[in-house]
């Protein structure tokens, strides 16, 4: 996810997914109705803070991973390989002849 519209999707769709109304929601996680509109709209900035308090109440957590590896956390990857090298695997490479 790279937007603020992308992280707006996600917390639409969680939303949907879950039980609780939109005034449910506001209420659990302390904001206003416009900021909670402002934050499934995915049109406006918003608080980081408004972002994490919203996502704790859906039972989501906000995680933070090298851009390298978000092709397999997003389900992108399409290899078996890794996305990212660990340090075992390039000892093995700097010591492995050249192919």
């Amino acid at each position: 996810m790279n937007s603020v519209a992308d992280l707006s999707r996600v917390v639409r769709a969680s939303l949907a997914a879950s039980t609780l109304s939109q005034a449910r929601l506001r209420e659990e996680a302390g904001v206003s109705q416009r900021t909670l509109t402002n934050l499934l709209s995915g049109r406006e900035d918003f608080k980081l803070s408004t972002l994490l308090a919203v996502a704790d109440r859906l039972g989501l957590d906000l995680v933070l991973i090298p851009r390298a590896a978000s092709a397999a956390v997003d389900g992108g990857a399409t290899t078996a390989e890794p996305q990212v090298r660990s340090r075992v695997a390039a000892a093995l490479e700097s010591v492995r002849p050249a192919k």
